[in-house]
């Protein structure tokens, strides 16, 4: 597999981004004003090519699966091998695009284990009684405590930014894939309800045709728990599920609501009863489009909240499995002592072989 990387440098609702971003509330320890993160705008994202691509007279590819990843990720380690067996299996390429704020899209302090415990131990030099908050995800859990609107905020920059994306495909101006290429997706975790939105808001058309597959992800928002040492801490958690309930609806009319297809979109996918007709038809509609594979031991996108997203599209879409080894949403493929490697390649192989299905 080839690995190369492309420039991204962010055009697209750039300056609504920003301007919002000026007004959202501060975070104390960090000290960084947000509208001021340089690498969140303008960075390289990976293209994993297969060793024997499908590529036009022109040299670019026909085909290519977009790679929507976890939340508070700060590297692609773990998805270098996934992407590896999508390229390899599929012969197309994957791109492997950053979400707002994560990866190599956020400061680098923010995935230093030695800075972000220095901040831990300054704010909370009083206090020992926390759940779940660690050097992992501070960042994150201190961001979202300051105000909980930046997690939609990063969301609606990243279907922007996927919407730019197709642009310069469709536009003919990427290096890499052809402007006819056929585009499906595959997303996990959080990249789930990304892609959700994306289908769902369907910017210009982009994704009419588009298949989506998704690995422990497709659940609405308020069955998530994001309540993890990799993720958020437990009282961020909290205040974020209370504040999309609540809040994110009731304060429409305030400075920061659009109420367009984006934002009707990811609106769609918050609660049970939140444009429940809607989103079920869209499901039931595009069921053809769209298949899923949930964990059974997976507490934080549990197969009950995507069946509660799907309707009854479920029985149609969905697939629960479990694996004979110790296993996490954060890591569902563990490299250990205790684990027979066969059996970890064995299972990997089986969810990854059915997205290359699905996907084709």
């Amino acid at each position: 597999m080839k690995l190369r990387t492309v420039r991204f440098e962010e055009n697209l609702g750039k300056e609504e981004i920003l301007n919002i971003r000026k007004i959202v509330a501060p975070v104390k320890f960090l000290e960084i004003k947000e509208d001021e993160i340089s690498e969140n705008t303008a960075f390289d994202y990976y293209i994993a090519e297969p060793e024997n691509p499908d590529y036009s007279p022109s040299g670019k590819s026909r085909s290519a699966i977009l790679l929507f990843h976890g939340l508070n990720e700060r590297n692609w380690d773990k998805y270098i091998s996934w992407a590896e067996y999508l390229a390899d299996k599929s012969g197309r390429v994957v791109i492997l695009f950053p979400l707002s704020m994560h990866m190599n899209r956020s400061p680098k302090e923010w995935a230093n284990p030695r800075a972000m415990q220095k901040l831990i131990s300054m704010e909370f030099s009083d206090k020992k009684d926390f759940s779940n908050l660690s050097f992992l995800n501070y960042a994150l859990s201190s961001r979202i405590k300051a105000d909980p609107f930046r997690f939609y905020l990063s969301g609606r920059e990243s279907i922007l930014n996927v919407t730019q994306l197709m642009d310069e495909i469709r536009g003919d101006r990427h290096p890499v894939v052809h402007k006819d290429a056929k585009i499906d997706i595959f997303a996990y975790s959080i990249g789930g309800l990304l892609a959700q939105v994306l289908l769902k808001a369907n910017p210009y058309d982009y994704f009419s045709k588009s298949k989506l597959f998704m690995f422990c992800a497709g659940s609405l928002f308020n069955e998530m728990n994001g309540d993890s040492k990799m993720i958020m801490d437990r009282d961020s958690f909290a205040s974020l599920k209370k504040y999309y309930i609540g809040d994110f609806i009731r304060l429409g009319a305030e400075k920061r609501r659009l109420w367009d297809y984006i934002e009707t979109a990811f609106t769609t996918h918050i609660g049970e009863k939140f444009f429940r007709g809607e989103r079920e038809n869209f499901y039931k509609n595009n069921s053809h489009r769209v298949s899923i594979i949930s964990l059974k031991r997976d507490i934080v996108i549990p197969t009950s909240g995507i069946r509660l997203a799907l309707g009854s599209s479920s029985d149609i879409c969905l697939e629960e499995m479990d694996f004979p080894f110790d296993y996490s949403h954060e890591n569902p493929f563990p490299v250990s002592d205790k684990i027979n490697p066969s059996d970890r390649k064995y299972y990997f192989d089986k969810i990854f072989s059915r997205a290359v299905e699905f996907l084709s």
